[in-house]
């Protein structure tokens, strides 16, 4: 790499799971230079966690489904030429020159121009630095980006939720994955979500008992859709793997009930498990308590796209009540020369993130050499590789659709909340406070609340709590809050900003 503000890279990604490896390794591999950045020191993301080599894992693809597709790609980014910045923590990004429409609504990429091809470029700024290194600014040039930030975990919160031993269900899967660890011994599953299931599986096999999954939908409304279920045969055979293993360690699913309350001094000691109505609201006098010292509890993904949103992306909503950003059919964004794949846009699974990224990664080529991505619509040629990416993410878009509409949650799941319940943790807002923001105070929606109460305005910026804040300041249990946009997308320190008008490392290719 050299030193030169004038050689941008061809293309930036953020994010080392499977949609920015697939993005990174194709438009790699079609002849751009591309940077990769992640904060992470290994590549493989939430889904494709693995323990560092000092562990002496011998056998980590044991706790994955289908890591031959993490392997494979893994290879490809090692025979590559593309530039792996681990470690790098991207904070906001800036277009250097030229305007910010969007891509006209029909996301064909043009014959010639485009964002790239006349001088526009990004600037995207990353602060390096972990486990108490000195952190420092780092400034990367792309003619194009593509954002492959996945997801975070939704929580809604009950009584006992903060106890020591209450875990996210990703986070549980994420300490056995990376460090080898169980957070506890007796673990109770609870949420929502697919997830759930396959962390269940993956506890037990680890050693852990399971006493139950506790599941705050069901799953009979899959059966709606038989055509979606039919064309993604590969989600069925994964759900009966998941399954067989359940039943192999003896694991009790408890369908359309909840984790209500949470026992214990110390620690999690023991769960009440409530059956739930339509609406998410505990029916009475269905609880009953299950012993356990540890709950994994997760209620589906969140897309993670406020990066995207700072610039004035747009959005959709998904059948969950999240945000997703709007994407063309070649996964580009409202704002030109910007793409996205992965959980950005909708939460499905490593299959359709690996598809978008690969989509997108051959879509930005063709754009930064001024030629149709896909030539099939308009002139009578048979269907290439591209035609067959954007066949097989419909498919599969269109199951993550059902499956997110199948685990939303219901309006009634405030019923849960006694007003002594911590809301935000970060600030240790109540129910009842934010409660009384709204009835007595006039708020009437999360940003009010925020104001009156300072729910939502520690470290974790509202990840944690921002539905369940919009959920009461709604009153009816309504979906997520809309995005915000905001300058950082992650803490950044304030030397950091001091440092921006100073000289910074510009790697470049």
């Amino acid at each position: 790499m050299t030193a030169s503000p004038s050689e941008p890279y061809d293309l930036a990604v953020v994010g080392a799971g499977s949609a920015g490896l697939a993005g990174a390794v194709t438009a790699s591999e079609l002849g751009l230079s591309v940077a990769l950045l992640d904060s992470s020191t290994q590549s493989g993301g939430q889904f494709y966690r693995h323990p560092a080599p000092a562990l002496g894992a011998v056998r980590p693809e044991a706790l994955h489904h289908d890591w031959s597709a993490f392997s494979d790609l893994r290879r490809r980014l090692g025979a590559s030429t593309v530039d792996h910045l681990t470690g790098h923590h991207v904070w906001s990004f800036i277009r250097e020159s030229g305007g910010s429409g969007g891509s006209g609504g029909s996301g064909e990429p043009e014959e010639s121009g485009g964002s790239g091809a006349d001088g526009e470029s990004w600037t995207v700024h990353a602060i390096t630095g972990a486990d108490g290194t000195e952190e420092r600014p780092v400034r990367i040039r792309a003619r194009a980006l593509l954002l492959a930030t996945g997801a975070y975990e939704r929580q809604l919160p009950f009584p006992g939720w903060t106890l020591p031993g209450v875990v996210g269900a990703g986070g549980a899967q994420a300490m056995l994955k990376s460090g080898l660890v169980l957070p506890g011994r007796r673990i109770v599953v609870a949420g929502s979500g697919p997830l759930l299931l396959a962390v269940a599986s993956s506890l037990a096999a680890a050693g852990a008992r399971v006493p139950a999954v506790v599941e705050a939908a069901g799953y009979l409304r899959y059966a709606r859709s038989p055509r979606a279920l039919a064309t993604n045969p590969a989600k069925a055979a994964e759900a009966l793997v998941h399954g067989a293993a359940l039943l192999r360690h003896r694991v009790r699913v408890l369908p359309r009930s909840a984790v209500t309350e949470v026992h214990g001094t110390d620690r999690v000691e023991a769960v009440t498990v409530s059956r739930l109505d339509g609406d998410w609201t505990p029916v009475p006098g269905t609880g009953r308590r299950i012993a356990c010292d540890a709950l994994a509890v997760g209620h589906g993904l969140v897309p993670q796209i406020e990066l995207a949103t700072a610039v004035g992306c747009a959005t959709r909503a998904l059948p969950d009540g999240t945000l997703g950003l709007a994407l063309s059919e070649f996964q580009e964004t409202s704002v030109a020369g910007l793409w996205a794949a992965g959980e950005t846009g909708g939460v499905g699974g490593a299959g359709l993130a690996r598809t978008e990224g690969e989509l997108a990664g051959r879509a930005i080529a063709a754009r930064l050499r001024g030629r149709r991505a896909d030539p099939a619509p308009d002139r009578g040629v048979r269907p290439g590789r591209v035609g067959e990416l954007r066949r097989r993410r419909d498919r599969m878009r269109a199951f993550a659709d059902v499956m997110s509409a199948a685990h939303a949650p219901g309006p009634g799941w405030p019923a849960w909340l006694e007003d002594e319940t911590d809301v935000c943790r970060c600030e240790e807002v109540t129910a009842g406070r934010v409660r009384e923001a709204v009835t007595d105070l006039g708020a009437r929606d999360a940003r009010t609340v925020k104001l009156l109460t300072r729910a939502g305005m520690g470290w974790c910026q509202g990840r944690m709590c921002g539905t369940a804040v919009a959920c009461l300041a709604a009153r009816d249990g309504a979906p997520e809050p809309p995005a915000e946009r905001r300058p950082f997308a992650v803490p950044v320190p304030l030397a950091t900003l001091a440092a921006l008008d100073e000289p910074t490392v510009e790697q470049t290719p």
